[in-house]
């Protein structure tokens, strides 16, 4: 009697399949494959997440660390809820976690739109993408190491001599990632740029004509994102004009080169 082994195939990736075949495939069979993708991503944060729960207390002294250095000997951060001494930490972990997995999401990302897109979208897609996680994190440093003591040190130096400043770790801790947020996606303003450039939306000669316009709105924008102070606002909005300048100025050369 003869006997037929079967073996189940591995699956295959989608950047393995012909662009024939991707082509013919339905859309289901697109869902699973980016199933794949979210799987390897989720396993990847969850593991992140666990490998570092145990330092989620000093993770959050690290991020505590510009505002206990500004506050007077007398005063502490404190905890009005009595989970916050656990959760506070614990979300902090899971956003660390996100950070960190970052340049693996984005890597999916293009794993998954790759064969989708002609040779020369490839050889423009993937620099912008790792370009944007760069002047991401670039974002976080800057709102860390020079915008949030700046901001600290304004608020807790013009409070009354009869108030003590003592902040709620859960309140701070939104703080915190609202102006990480904020600034992480302001960085990301010379990709944009270079994308409605590149796509053709706007030309830079377009832009350049409408660079006072947008400068307002750079300071528009900033006064409405920012705490309601003068030098939040100001750190945010030159930064953002700047790097607007950056987007036009590398749009100008790529414009150039293509022309040529």
């Amino acid at each position: 009697m003869n006997t037929t082994n079967t073996q189940s195939s591995p699956p295959v990736s989608i950047t393995e399949i012909p662009v024939e075949e991707l082509e013919k495939m339905s859309f289901t069979e697109h869902l699973v494959i980016l199933r794949q993708h979210l799987f390897k991503t989720v396993a990847l944060l969850l593991i992140l997440f666990f490998c570092l729960l145990p330092f989620a207390n000093h993770t959050y002294q690290i991020l505590s660390e510009p505002l206990r250095a500004q506050l007077p000997t007398s005063s502490s951060m404190i905890a009005t809820d009595v989970t916050a001494t656990f959760m506070a930490p614990f979300k902090l972990n899971f956003y660390i976690a996100i950070m960190l997995a970052m340049p693996f999401i984005i890597y999916q990302i293009w794993s998954f739109i790759k064969p989708g897109l002609y040779e020369k979208e490839k050889l423009l897609t993937f620099p912008l993408l790792v370009g944007s996680i760069v002047l991401f994190y670039l974002g976080i440093a800057f709102a860390y190491f020079l915008v949030l003591p700046s901001i600290l040190h304004f608020f807790i130096s013009v409070s009354p001599e009869t108030v003590a400043p003592m902040t709620d770790i859960n309140s701070y801790l939104t703080f915190c990632l609202k102006l990480f947020l904020v600034f992480g996606l302001t960085f990301e303003i010379p990709i944009i740029t270079l994308l409605l450039i590149l796509i053709g939306i706007v030309s830079t000669q377009s832009l350049i004509e409408k660079r006072r316009f947008i400068i307002v709105g750079c300071f528009f924008i900033a006064m409405f994102v920012t705490p309601p102070d003068a030098i939040s606002m100001i750190m945010l909005a030159i930064p953002m004009w700047l790097l607007f300048e950056i987007g036009l100025l590398v749009g100008r050369f790529l414009e150039k080169r293509k022309e040529g």
